[in-house]
This record gives structure tokens, sequence and C-alpha cells, in this order.
């Protein structure tokens, strides 16, 4: 627990601070790496044949 939490709080907003506290500490994975790139590529390969999959 980083700070108090102030008196005002509501159960629903504490929870939701402790969530984001834990996420927060968890690690996060690398952004933009080459798995994410594959990814972007093998789903624009295939779009060509399936219109209603874009965006």
């Amino acid at each position: 627990m980083t700070e108090a939490p102030p008196p005002e709080e509501t159960p629903i907003q504490r929870a939701l601070r402790l969530k984001k506290e834990a996420l927060d500490a968890k690690p996060k994975p690398p952004r933009g790496g080459r798995f994410q790139r594959e990814q972007a590529a093998a789903a624009h390969s295939t779009s060509k044949s399936k219109p209603w999959m874009s965006r």
C-alpha cells in the first residue's frame, strides 16, 4: 500500500484502487516486440479473404 486511502472512499473505489496498485506492481511484458509484429503480419495476410474481419 503506497498511500493512505481518503476517508470518503467507498468500498468499490477502494477495491479499484487496490486492483490498480496490484496490476502496477506486476512486471509488464515487453511491448512492440517480434511476437506482436508476427501476429500483425499473420492477421494482415489472411484479411484479404475475410473482408468482414476488418476493423
